[in-house]
């Protein structure tokens, strides 16, 4: 499958060859393969559905007319500044902005990727006038899309704190710790991301590059409602209901379906048009929700073989009895599995039933146990072709046809996230 990706062919068909190639070497037969691969495209119909509705509600949102301001004050800014130092304060303000979006949107306004395909393509004009590397506003939109469940325990970072990531320990024996350490326990590898970020966005990527001035097709449906104050305030409200619904219920679409409705009822929207723009807004987000579907598929392949066991054990048995290597080893495997998977969700049930007996084997602490499980999962969401969190800003800077996927998104957050997240990771396990 990362073969295939490399090699430029369509994500949803790299995933297909590779269930299948897999299911093949692994004895499985035609049959038990394309079984395990129906079975696990279901597994992915709840993220989809998930990924449709927040569509509808970025979409909805949008509507307030509050992006239309935000991207025009800053492409009026950038045709006032003259300068080159100027320049460099409104990047550094923009990529501000951009980060603290994308951590939002797993936090504090749960729409996740949502709001990538309608922010981003406006601000191209942007970027393209500031000769911004698009490479560095995929290691941004990455980092916040990651950070944001990985270390702050609200929204999306409950679901993957205390839900799945700590249920699941103690489901397999794990025992000394609690939900509300899992950031503590997280702080050191995010400190990885966060030295990676810099690498990107102030390193690797700060030359200018010039990018041809292609028309943006920017997803618009008929126009909302003319901007007034009032929209804001029910824009407001629509995200903090959205908020509160989701934190109650521990469901996504269900908060997201809230917002939308005040939106609606609000006036934002009018009556006629709810449907053409919550129709718009699934469409915008069916491409993504087709490769996840498909990535359940493939997982569900992998699970059936009931070989990641044995890699697990086999790479663990291969370290002996040094600790540290079987720290780096449980990472390692980790990566493989989260990069095939595409979801740090999914990689955690796989993994606490073998990781968790290994580090009581190991007499890893607590906290120790909590970095190499939650360290081991998000290793690989980047880096990962049919990961939400790259394939979410590749929906975005891609518009336009000048920003790959493979080469411009999953490359360079695998070398500036995941190697960062090994080194830090296993620094953690030692440490804590």
């Amino acid at each position: 499958m990362m073969v295939l990706s490399l090699a430029r062919l369509n994500v949803v068909v790299a995933l297909i060859v590779g269930a299948f190639v897999g299911g093949h070497f692994s004895g499985l037969g035609m049959t038990a393969t394309l079984s395990a691969f129906t079975e696990g495209l279901g597994n992915g119909a709840g993220i989809a559905l998930n990924y449709a509705i927040l569509g509808g509600f970025a979409v909805a949102l949008s509507k307030s007319g509050i992006t239309e301001r935000l991207t025009g004050s800053i492409l009026g800014r950038v045709r006032d500044a003259g300068s080159s130092e100027s320049h460099q304060y409104l990047q550094l303000a923009l990529f501000g902005l951009i980060l603290a979006l994308a951590t939002a949107s797993q936090n504090v306004v749960p729409v996740h990727i949502a709001f990538i395909p309608i922010l981003i393509p406006p601000l191209l004009q942007v970027t393209g006038r500031l000769k911004i590397d698009r490479r560095r506003l995929a290691c941004i939109l990455t980092f916040g899309l990651m950070v944001g469940y990985m270390f702050v325990p609200i929204g999306f970072g409950t679901i993957f704190q205390r839900d799945v990531l700590f249920n699941q320990m103690v489901a397999n024996g794990f025992e000394g710790g609690a939900a509300a350490q899992v950031p503590l326990a997280m702080a050191i590898p995010v400190a990885g991301m966060v030295v990676g970020l810099a690498l990107a966005v102030f390193w690797s990527y700060r030359k200018p590059r010039e990018y041809a001035d292609e028309p943006v097709a920017i997803n618009q449906a008929e126009e909302g409602a003319p901007y007034r104050s009032r929209n804001l305030y029910f824009a407001l409200a629509a995200i903090v209901l959205a908020l509160a619904v989701q934190l109650m219920t521990d469901t996504v679409f269900l908060g997201a379906l809230a917002g939308f409705l005040v939106l609606v009822l609000g006036g934002i929207l009018r009556w006629e048009q709810n449907e053409t723009v919550f129709v718009q807004g699934m469409r915008m987000m069916c491409q993504i929700g087709f490769i996840m579907i498909t990535a359940g598929g493939f997982a569900g392949v992998l699970r059936a073989t009931g070989d990641i066991p044995l890699l697990v054990n086999d790479s663990i048995q291969l370290l002996g009895q040094n600790k540290g290597m079987a720290a780096f080893g449980m990472l390692l495997v980790g990566l493989l599995i989260t990069m095939g998977i595409g979801s740090s969700f999914s990689t955690v049930p796989i993994i606490a039933a073998i990781y968790v007996p290994v580090c009581i084997e190991f007499e890893f602490s607590p906290l120790a146990t909590l970095a190499i499980v939650g360290t081991a999962a998000a290793l690989g969401d980047a880096g990962s072709p049919s990961s939400d969190s790259t394939l979410g800003p590749t929906m975005g800077l891609n518009v336009d046809g000048q920003h790959s996927h493979i080469w411009d998104t999953v490359v360079p957050t695998f070398l500036h996230f995941n190697l960062p997240l090994l080194a830090f990771g296993w620094l953690a396990a030692m440490v804590l």
